[in-house]
């Protein structure tokens, strides 16, 4: 295969606000869907021969804007479970738990069908994913494979990629709109690019907004 290529979906209202949302199903604000029409120039030169997307309607719909066809919904890519901490901002955390971080301490437990997850739990699925993209590897030559997920997954992924451990995550940031890549150099894992997004600026001219209608 080419390059692993990641993609964080839009913005949403809670990743506007830095509401933590792994399960919650929210729409693409305006901006969110903008961004994911700007992606269209960035992956025009790429030769993508699969792409996983994760169930989430932000992540779908960003996959739809992006151009990329035939996405494999793929439920492993699902953002980490943040268990009690759905919604809830780091600010409004630390009122309660000064020192808390995601990354070393987990977050408190949730509802009996979203208990939260440890950063071991979402290496093991980031673990899972990256063997079914070696998997598919085989069958997709020389193209690339995009996965269209969520900032804290991808960047576990992102560790294990590179054979870290999943808590050096927090060393990679992702915007939301941003796309990022994985390949090699030497045969060793390498990040070729990381959080790549076209300024707001240019997104007319990456994606002119349709006409309005006549008569």
């Amino acid at each position: 295969m080419g390059e692993l290529i990641l993609i964080r979906h839009g913005e949403t209202e809670w990743s506007r606000s830095g509401r933590h949302t792994s399960h919650t199903d929210l729409p693409l604000t305006d901006l969110g869907e903008r961004q994911a029409r700007a992606l269209v120039p960035l992956l025009a030169d790429r030769k993508i021969g699969l792409t996983l997307v994760s169930p989430a309607l932000r992540a779908r719909r960003t996959a739809e804007l992006a151009g990329l066809t035939s996405p494999r919904i793929t439920p492993d890519v699902r953002e980490w479970d943040y268990g009690g901490y759905e919604g809830v901002t780091t600010v409004e955390i630390h009122r309660t738990r000064p020192t808390w971080n995601l990354w070393t301490d987990g977050v408190t437990p949730g509802p009996e069908a979203h208990p939260g997850e440890s950063p071991a739990q979402v290496g093991q699925r980031a673990d899972r994913v990256l063997t079914e993209v070696r998997a598919a590897a085989e069958t997709v030559g020389d193209a690339d494979i995009a996965l269209v997920a969520h900032s804290h997954f991808l960047r576990v992924l992102t560790a294990r990629y590179l054979g870290l451990n999943p808590a050096s995550g927090t060393l990679f940031q992702l915007a939301t709109g941003a796309v990022s890549r994985l390949g090699t150099e030497h045969g060793n894992p390498v990040i070729t690019a990381l959080n790549v997004a076209l300024p707001e600026s240019l997104f007319h001219v990456a994606a002119p907004e349709p006409p309005e209608p006549t008569g």
